[in-house]
């Protein structure tokens, strides 16, 4: 497996730059060479905890929960995939630990798991194959069921999310539809069902607080919603991939990243419908590999069918950071066996922090294999660095 590679040069930062960028500095026009303004480094592993090769442990979904401040050891990490639990760490000990492998709660679920949300920090919520909603409370022992929802008829649920300008959930389907609803209201209570052509990939609420909700759907295109107006359709509809849209995200600014099942990352100026820009290098053609945005300094991390996590700064095509996944893992011949059978970068998630500049100087980023092991990286400004 490729070692890390630094694909960019040295170049001197400038502080706060990301958090004021416009459309106008990502222009196509002008291709600078990518430049890493940041140095990440390994801060834990999660080794799978699953001890035979027939019992997969592929991580689906990583999430953090909301944090009271901006420091990243308030914070809880989960896990959830096919192995149908949902496994809850505390980021500090977790980072402290270096190696673990046990969570701190570990929920076991009826069905293989696609998307875990924190809808608070005592209560997280999981979509499963069933089509099933169901939010856990994680202060009980083991974790109770506390609240559920079938919500597609038994097809699988491929995302949840929870809005954070209403008091909104939604859920995606193999069944061509995305649901909203209130969670505190009769789990039979519907909001509004909005249908598709094809299955919905992918459901994500604007983190930022507007009103507006995106879909990305296996028609190869991805949708947004104002949420105050959903039965009047999508405010915008936004086509540029060649396959399906697996992943959208909200980038702040009007913008919005969209992945697809063709390679391409996709930054939109979605008010307008303009793609800005197209990003590159991972590898993405028949699976799920995750993409997060972390929104307070533009940098994209995807996974990669490769078994590398790319990060990419929204303002070059290229990525700034490519790290192989098999380097720093516990070197059993289980681990390499798996890696040899095809292992690839399953899930990402950047811890976002609180407040307007949250953690504007350090980042963690968080990703998950098909082998079930999990690597936390911690990434800081360069010119912090003494």
């Amino acid at each position: 497996m490729n070692p890390r590679r630094d694909l960019t040069t040295n170049q001197p930062s400038l502080a706060g730059q990301n958090e004021q960028l416009d459309l106008q500095e990502v222009d196509l026009q002008e291709e600078e060479v990518p430049r890493l303004e940041w140095d990440f480094s390994l801060l834990a592993s999660i080794l799978s905890s699953s001890s035979s090769l027939l019992a997969s442990d592929s991580i689906g979904s990583i999430a953090f929960s909301p944090c009271n401040d901006n420091s990243t050891y308030d914070s809880l990490l989960a896990t959830a995939g096919i192995a149908r639990k949902i496994r809850v760490y505390h980021l500090g000990s977790l980072i402290k630990c270096v190696v673990q492998s046990q969570p701190s709660v570990s929920i076991c679920t009826p069905a293989k798991l696609s998307s875990v949300r924190f809808r608070s920090r005592n209560v997280i919520a999981a979509g499963d194959y069933d089509g099933v909603v169901t939010e856990y409370d994680i202060t009980r022992g083991c974790g109770t069921a506390m609240y559920e929802r079938d919500e597609h008829g038994g097809r699988r649920i491929w995302s949840i999310d929870y809005s954070s300008y209403t008091s909104l959930a939604a859920s995606g389907s193999d069944d061509c539809t995305a649901h909203l609803w209130d969670p505190r209201a009769n789990s039979d209570t519907l909001h509004e069902t909005i249908p598709f052509t094809s299955p919905v990939c992918c459901v994500e609420f604007d983190p930022s607080g507007n009103p507006f909700f995106a879909t990305g759907c296996a028609d190869k295109k991805a949708y947004v919603y104002d949420v105050r107006m959903v039965r009047q359709g999508p405010v915008k509809v936004l086509e540029r991939h060649t396959r399906a849209v697996t992943y959208v995200r909200f980038a702040g600014h009007g913008r919005l990243v969209s992945s697809g099942a063709d390679g391409q990352h996709m930054l939109w100026d979605w008010s307008n419908g303009q793609c800005v820009r197209e990003y590159t290098g991972h590898m993405s053609s028949r699976s799920f590999v995750g993409m997060g945005v972390w929104m307070h300094n533009g940098l994209v991390a995807s996974g990669s069918e490769s078994n590398e996590v790319f990060v990419y700064d929204l303002r070059w095509g290229r990525p700034v950071w490519v790290q192989g996944f098999a380097e720093h893992v516990d070197s059993t011949s289980e681990v390499h066996e798996r890696r040899r059978n095809g292992g690839f970068v399953s899930a990402v998630s950047w811890w976002q922090g609180t407040g307007d500049r949250a953690g504007d100087d350090n980042g963690v980023l968080v990703a998950g294999g098909t082998d079930g092991v999990v690597k936390v990286f911690g990434c800081k400004r360069k010119e912090q660095i003494e």
